[in-house]
């Protein structure tokens, strides 16, 4: 048996990862366990995080086809983020989720954002009042202590003076803010309910703060304030609610929002435009420093970025940004630009990965399943050997065989991986797995030249 991973893995995150995987999605949880690769991309998406710790903001683009690791990376980078104290935010366009629309479909985008808001402590998401409640403890924090130098009590109102003028400093900054004046007046008040134990006052900031509120007159009545977020001011909302986090405590926010090909699906044209121009607005406002703390990743396949029909390029000021230079090629890419182009896994680093499935297989069942560095080798010469493999092979299709592969290991006794793997039942023809799953105008990748395992 290949050597295995020294780090044990907990089952719960064993079992979610496995049966994930197995079912072609990518967990929220335990990628660290399993990453392979892809060491010079998350190391140019980790300097944009540097950039956005430092006040500044970050906007990239990853295009890679259906199954080839692009949605595993950005939750690698949402993981490694939220462990350098940032808050982040994910979200998946959808057919009712896009950037804009008429019927509250961007709207929609903002509130799967706010529902997914995660923290390290939090990383499943959910956790919109634990930020709000960290911020009141921190605020009630520094007010205890101008109190103890002071000589005031940590109680009465004395000391509730202290703590809003505590929150008043920290606002501040976001009275100079498109709807800042509205957002420190929502802060105030929720301060002032956690303070008094007005639980139906702290409900309704949060109902604001999660896009919930459908008319003005209903959050002037709840709130006193006059508005609400909608279809066309989300991103500024949500790059004020980026500054309170960066008040809060925290190092800033990473938006995630994947599957861009949705937008490529919008039958109507001028639908289509209205959000690609959503998209240029955000990619000039973080890129010319009016955002701040604030980084967003987008992915989407190579169909939904470059096809000049209906993709982002079809948008000529978007198209005029991110296209690649002349001097790029394959094998010599610009890993600074707007654009990450994803490309193959490597023999070796499938490897690697399947050892480490293997691996966390016999932990979770308490049974090795035997295979060896050679059974290893063969698998994977006869997942690249398969009818399609040229055009179409993807790490999802090889992880998702090869679970299926330990599994029947495990529930058969009997088996034993040469009888499996020499079967010709085991490997399924491309056509049979895949139909109908990917665009015909969706470019394949390479063919794995030198695959000598």
């Amino acid at each position: 048996m290949p050597s295995q991973s020294p780090v044990k893995v907990p089952r719960r995150i064993a079992r979610t990862v496995l049966n994930a995987l197995r079912g072609g999605v990518v967990p929220r949880i335990g990628l660290q366990y399993v990453a392979v690769g892809r060491k010079a991309e998350i190391d140019a998406l980790l300097g944009d995080v540097e950039s956005v710790a430092e006040g500044g903001a970050s906007f990239r683009f990853i295009t890679g086809r259906y199954g080839s690791g692009k949605s595993f990376l950005i939750q690698t980078i949402r993981s490694y983020v939220m462990d350098r104290g940032f808050a982040v935010a994910d979200a998946d366009l959808a057919p009712e989720r896009r950037h804009h629309g008429t019927n509250g479909q961007g709207l929609a985008t903002y509130r799967e954002l706010m529902q997914n808001l995660a923290t390290k402590t939090m990383p499943e998401g959910g956790a919109l009042t634990l930020l709000l409640d960290r911020w009141i403890a921190a605020l009630r924090a520094d007010a205890a202590a101008e109190a103890a130098c002071r000589g005031i009590p940590a109680e009465g109102p004395a000391f509730q003076a202290l703590a809003e003028a505590a929150l008043q400093r920290t606002v501040a900054s976001l009275g100079e803010v498109l709807y800042g004046y509205e957002f420190s007046s929502l802060m105030l008040r929720y301060f002032r309910a956690a303070e008094s134990g007005c639980d139906e006052d702290r409900a309704h900031v949060v109902k604001w703060l999660r896009g919930e509120y459908l008319t003005k007159a209903e959050a002037r009545a709840d709130l006193g304030i006059g508005l609400i977020v909608t279809d066309d001011n989300w991103y500024d909302v949500l790059k004020l609610f980026t500054l309170f986090l960066k008040g809060a405590g925290y190092a800033g926010l990473i938006v995630f929002i994947d599957e861009l090909i949705n937008l490529y699906k919008i039958p109507n044209s001028i639908s289509r435009q209205y959000n690609y121009e959503k998209i240029l607005s955000m990619y000039n406002d973080t890129l010319q420093g009016k955002a701040r703390w604030l980084g967003i990743v987008m992915g989407g396949t190579p169909q939904a970025v470059e096809d000049r029909r209906r993709g982002l390029y079809s948008y000529e000021a978007l198209r005029s940004r991110l296209a690649s230079g002349r001097f790029s090629s394959e094998g010599r890419r610009d890993l600074l630009s707007p654009v990450i182009a994803l490309e193959p896994l490597t023999p070796e680093e499938l490897l690697v990965l399947t050892e480490k499935l293997a691996a966390m297989h016999a932990g979770l069942y308490g049974r090795d399943s035997g295979l060896t560095e050679a059974d290893l080798a063969r698998f994977l010469k006869l997942e690249f050997d398969r009818e399609g493999a040229d055009t179409h092979m993807t790490p999802r299709e090889i992880i998702r065989d090869f679970i299926e592969l330990l599994n029947l290991l495990m529930q058969h006794p009997d088996l034993t991986a040469d009888a499996v793997l020499a079967s010709g039942d085991f490997v399924q023809t491309l056509d049979s797995v895949s139909a109908g799953a990917v665009p015909a105008q969706d470019p394949g990748i390479r063919r794995l030249d030198g695959f000598t395992l």
